[in-house]
């Protein structure tokens, strides 16, 4: 009875290999078929033309002409300010130029996804769409999304997995001199934040769990901002990783124990591929976030807490579009390093692949411990663009580092490599501040305290080769030769009263051009590098008064002392009650104080909690239902602690992304006059609306009404997917979902429409009467959406509902799969003659 379902949930794909996935976007190729009847258009690539050509669709790209300027974001001083700037530009001119776009497609009933660093909307269709696409003026190119598999020639070594905690530096810290910075330098990358695009990672891991940006120090963590997962396959919004690659990448950048280059440096990780493999949309989103790190639900951008640095140790094709986001990397003073790809043989030139093939990318190759280049590197010029590459190259081979379930693997590949240099990159950055967000002229530190290797059989020079690039990373030369202006401040965080070492204390530095910031150790000790200037220093920590000093002058070259001692205050009882969205006390709910150590409480049946006594200062209060959630947000509010404290939280309507929001209301059944013409199983039918509805912000003078339950604006579709969780990317999209469940409609059943109120007041009702259970389960169930012409919400009313909407899904969701309100999937929750209303949003 489902010709054509898709799977209930996508499960999540675990492999043992190591990542070596994708590119991004493959370039426009040689003509595309634009329409049946002209030339081909050279806008269309040739995979897409494919896809489409024999009646399929695909899902594509729809790259627009017009690009941002980004000329004023390169000109800001500080690693912020470049960041917001390049994020104004890059935005401002997307929502612009894309307007006219979007607009079309929504006429047209297709739903799109819209990017604004690349300036790209991703849509799925068919060979009729391409062409028209094709025929527009402000379109540039549009290329078929890629999905990609992990290269075969990036495996792990045999015999060379140990679960044992490593106590010295590994070969390739060793190789590039890290470990000297540390002893000569006192250098470990404070104060840098790094993050890699990845199969994600185990921030939990005894090795990277302390400089996660995330913790809070105090045994509580903070996932958004820090943390950011487009691909849906972490159960959770905590950070994983179901493939093992991107967690040991983040080891070999920041890990403890000796497995990092810079274990001082924070992290943060956005997971660009799904598991064993990267898509386009993936990456793209993950490539977005990097600039603007958002919260878990990718809404409330925040640039400002871009990272200084991003690994990208993945590559493949030969796309040309990916360097978009490189070239806004760069402008937002965020240094990139790409892996140069392992398709090489050591023979073969011009085997590197893109993105780190490509001019505007730092391009990382891989040798052994016997300095021998890998086997698998990839060589240069560049097939794109004649470049040299790679740029440079650093350990690949047999590298050792941490990996899921707290253990340690190595394996071999550029991959392997190139988060050497970007590591490298945080331990130059800590030592000479200056260069923070200097992309030019880090790149040319690095290439310069380079180790020559003279390999010229692809091209090049002895000093700068295809096969080497400027030769293998040294940093300790690198570091040698930066503009050591700054001061070295360093010092203890110590209990006023006894005197013992207070750790995770954040300390931050603030000052002209200059905000650092780092956290104290178990012994609590920090370190700060500092252009010479005057300084502000706060510190904060849990349970202690918040500490501050004014006017800390340094001048460069200069060692500074700044030691603290912090008070420790009170503690006291906090207790309260949580309420529903309607009002009611609401059990099982969770609540927190956010950021502390203070242990979260469950709510008993009244509603009431009672939390271990809080230290005095000002927090905030979070209480989460429990499923099922239904109409229930998530209540955050402000808790001030000075005595014994009582409040009440009572929930928000839960709200998507787009601000849609839900709440139960009075049940008023409206009744069908006007026949439907379905019947059976799998049936459908498109209606006129007597007034235009929207959904999600498209405005619609017609939909399909299904037996199943489901009301389609996008398509009039004969029969429907099972039913499935809200958002999903598979069809059916852009849906209002009243009871989608496999109905069918007999000589008892019928769906029915009706007209009440005047014109601007109007509502109109689909209602289903007696519908069915397809798989023959005993009942019938009657329900209805009611469509409100004045203020836009649409209520879901239930006559009767045997089994309680056990197999069904109720909600919203829009027109590309990416967001929804979903109000229950396969749960018992619905009540005869009950009503929930949905109301449009302003987002």
């Amino acid at each position: 009875m489902h010709p054509s379902r898709s799977p209930r949930r996508r499960p999540a794909v675990w492999a043992a290999a190591a990542l070596t996935a994708a590119a991004l976007l493959t370039g426009p190729l040689p003509s595309a078929a634009a329409a049946a009847d002209s030339a081909p258009s050279p806008k269309v690539d040739s995979a897409l033309r494919a896809a489409v050509d024999d009646g399929g669709e695909a899902s594509f790209f729809v790259v627009l002409k017009d690009q941002a300027d980004l000329s004023s974001a390169r000109g800001k001083r500080t690693h912020a300010s470049r960041a917001k700037a390049a994020f104004s530009a890059l935005r401002g001119k997307a929502a612009k130029s894309q307007d006219s776009l979007t607009s079309f497609l929504d006429k047209e009933r297709v739903g799109h996804q819209d990017y604004w660093i690349v300036n790209a909307v991703q849509v799925t269709g068919d060979k009729k769409l391409v062409a028209q696409l094709a025929k527009r003026s402000d379109v540039a190119s549009i290329v078929k999304e890629q999905h990609y598999k992990l290269d075969a020639t990036e495996r792990a070594t045999a015999g060379a997995a140990t679960d044992a905690d490593p106590v010295t530096p590994e070969w390739g810290v060793k190789d590039i001199k890290a470990d000297q910075v540390w002893d000569q330098y006192d250098d470990r990358g404070e104060g840098i934040v790094i993050a890699n695009v990845d199969s994600g990672v185990q921030y939990d891991h005894p090795a990277l769990k302390a400089n996660y940006r995330g913790n809070n120090g105090d045994g509580s963590f903070t996932h958004d901002y820090n943390w950011y997962d487009p691909t849906g396959q972490c159960p959770t919004s905590a950070p994983c990783d179901n493939n093992g690659h991107g967690t040991h990448t983040m080891g070999t950048m920041v890990g403890a124990g000796g497995v990092g280059v810079a274990p001082g440096a924070k992290w943060i990780a956005a997971k660009g591929c799904e598991s064993s493999s990267c898509s386009d949309s993936s990456l793209l989103a993950a490539g977005q976030w990097i600039l603007a790190p958002t919260d878990h639900t990718g809404q409330n951008p925040r640039p400002d807490l871009a990272p200084d640095i991003v690994n990208n140790s993945w590559g493949g094709g030969d796309t040309t579009f990916y360097q978009d986001i490189v070239e806004a990397w760069n402008a937002a003073g965020i240094f990139e390093a790409f892996a140069s790809g392992n398709d090489g043989d050591g023979v073969t030139c011009s085997t590197g692949h893109a993105p780190g093939s490509q001019a505007p990318a730092y391009g990382v190759g891989a040798y052994d411990v016997n300095g021998k280049i890998a086997d698998f590197s990839g060589f240069g010029p560049s097939r794109l663009d004649g470049s040299m590459k790679p740029n440079i190259s650093a350990p690949g081979v047999n590298v050792r580092s941490t990996w899921p379930g707290n253990t340690y693997k190595a394996i071999s590949g550029t991959s392997m490599a190139t988060p050497h240099v970007a590591g490298a990159v945080a331990l130059l950055w800590s030592s000479a501040p200056s260069l923070i967000g200097n992309i030019d002229a880090t790149r040319a530190l690095l290439d310069e305290g380079a180790r020559n290797v003279d390999d010229t059989h692809c091209g090049g020079t002895a000093d700068a080769n295809n096969v080497w690039g400027e030769g293998k990373l040294d940093i300790f030369a690198s570091v040698d030769k930066a503009p050591h202006t700054a001061a070295v401040v360093t010092g203890k965080v110590t209990d006023k009263a006894t005197g013992s070492a207070l750790s995770g204390v954040t300390v931050k530095a603030s000052g002209g051009d200059s905000n650092r910031t780092v956290t104290t150790s178990a012994d609590g000790s920090y370190r700060l590098t500092l252009p010479a200037g005057t300084y502000d220093f706060a510190l904060g920590g849990y349970g202690y008064a918040d500490g501050a000093r004014s006017g800390v002058a340094v001048t460069t070259g200069e060692q500074v002392t700044e030691d603290f001692t912090l008070t420790a205050v009170a503690s006291h009882a906090v207790s309260g009650t949580v309420l529903d969205v309607t009002g009611k006390p609401l059990a099982k709910a969770t609540v927190q104080v956010a950021g502390t150590p203070v242990a979260t409480v469950t709510t008993d049946s009244a509603g009431r909690f009672d939390l271990p006594k809080v230290a005095e200062g000002s927090y905030t209060l979070t209480a989460t239902p429990t499923a099922p959630v239904l109409c229930n947000g998530t209540y955050s509010g402000k808790l001030a602690v000075d005595g014994d404290e009582t409040l009440t939280a009572r929930l928000p309507a839960r709200s998507d992304s787009a601000g849609n929001n839900c709440a139960p209301v009075a049940y008023s059944w409206i009744g069908g006059s006007t026949k439907v013409a379905l019947s059976g199983d799998e049936d459908a039918k498109t209606i006129a609306l007597p007034f235009p509805v929207k959904l999600y912000g498209v405005s619609y003078s017609s939909a399909s009404v299904t037996t199943n339950g489901l009301i389609n604006f996008m398509e009039p579709r004969l029969g429907d997917y099972e039913n499935v969780a809200l958002p999903s990317v598979n069809r059916p999209n852009g849906t209002v979902a009243a009871f989608w469940d496999d109905l069918t409609l007999d000589k008892k059943s019928t769906v029915q429409t009706s007209i009440t109120g005047t014109a601007g007041s109007r509502k109109f009702a689909v209602v289903w009467n007696n519908a069915a259970f397809a798989d023959g389960s005993s009942g019938r169930v009657s329900f209805e959406a009611v469509f409100d012409e004045a203020t836009g919400a649409v209520t879901l009313q239930y006559l009767t509902v045997p089994g309680s909407g056990a197999s069904a899904t109720v909600g919203i969701e829009n027109q590309s799969g990416t967001d929804a309100l979903q109000y229950s999937f396969d749960e018992p929750v619905l009540k005869d003659h009950s009503a929930i209303r949905i109301a449009q949003g302003t987002k």
